[in-house]
């Protein structure tokens, strides 16, 4: 009972009771365009491809993200209708980041030439991309943590604090290329053209998605310490366990992404969070170290 125009914002305004989350969990597939749609509001001219991909990713992905940064870019991406500054480097590793939290998968399986006509196609329909930007503006008000720039030998579009999909981090790191996907899943992954080391960590873990000998001991012991357990293989006298260990002298970066349990309350995958680069202080025990 409003003569204000039917959108997100003024939808929500007017009904503070109802999150972004009650419009985004229906089983239908169909998000805020789609509920218009059949509400008589608009007209069914939509892409259905777009509409599965943008319906999925702001469920999935955009909904979780807690990185100002790649929202705006995000948003600055709809706004201009796929085009970025492809000069930046920086900025193309959001476009790929953007690529995979929407398509989920290599541009050869989607009919794509490039990245660039990913992202055009993508972001081609006017309905879609006023729900996409309308939802992504509504995301930014409520982040409450504070970005902080990641300090590593490379430029990175991640920012440590921030929250991700594990796509995106391979994505920003170039594991995931716009030609073909990883199929890492491993909770390590070794980055050697760049030195680095990704450690993915799921602090409450359950029987039901891991084996028992996957059950790794890691916690926080403060703000600014953390207990990691390699994997069982690791030992302190050879090979991936000695690497950690001298890490520093031969200047390869570890960095720690953590993320709370598997799913989230609406069963979602979790996102991590990039606790950004980390250095061995102690270790005892051998596999697991």
């Amino acid at each position: 009972h409003t003569s204000l125009p039917l959108t997100i914002p003024n939808f929500l305004n007017q009904y503070p009771s109802v999150t972004l989350e009650d419009i985004y969990k229906s089983k239908t597939g169909g998000g805020w365009t789609r509920l218009c749609i059949k509400a008589g509001q608009y007209n069914d001219t939509v892409d259905k491809n777009s509409e599965k991909a943008i319906f999925s990713a702001i469920w999935n992905r955009v909904l979780q993200c807690t990185s100002y940064s790649y929202l705006v870019f995000l948003l600055n991406l709809f706004r201009s209708k796929g085009k970025w500054n492809n000069l930046d480097i920086v900025a193309n590793q959001w476009a790929l980041m953007a690529h995979y939290d929407f398509w989920h998968k290599p541009s050869i399986n989607l009919g794509y030439k490039s990245l660039e006509e990913s992202l055009v196609f993508l972001t081609s329909d006017e309905l879609l991309n006023e729900e996409v930007m309308a939802v992504i503006e509504a995301v930014i008000d409520t982040i409450d943590t504070e970005e902080i720039p990641m300090k590593i030998s490379i430029p990175s579009s991640l920012m440590v604090h921030a929250r991700y999909s594990r796509d995106a981090v391979l994505a920003a790191f170039g594991v995931h290329t716009i030609d073909k996907k990883s199929s890492s899943r491993e909770g390590v992954l070794e980055i050697k053209k760049l030195n680095i080391e990704l450690l993915f960590v799921t602090l409450q873990k359950t029987e039901k998605r891991f084996s028992p000998t996957t059950l790794y001991h890691d916690y926080a012991i403060s703000e600014t310490l953390f207990h990691w357990q390699s994997q069982n293989s690791a030992r302190p006298d050879k090979g991936k366990g000695l690497s950690y260990i001298n890490h520093k002298a031969e200047g390869k970066t570890l960095l720690l992404f953590v993320r709370e349990q598997s799913q989230d309350e609406y069963g979602r995958a979790m996102g991590f969070v990039n606790l950004g680069a980390v250095s061995l202080v102690s270790y005892h025990g051998s596999q697991p170290m």
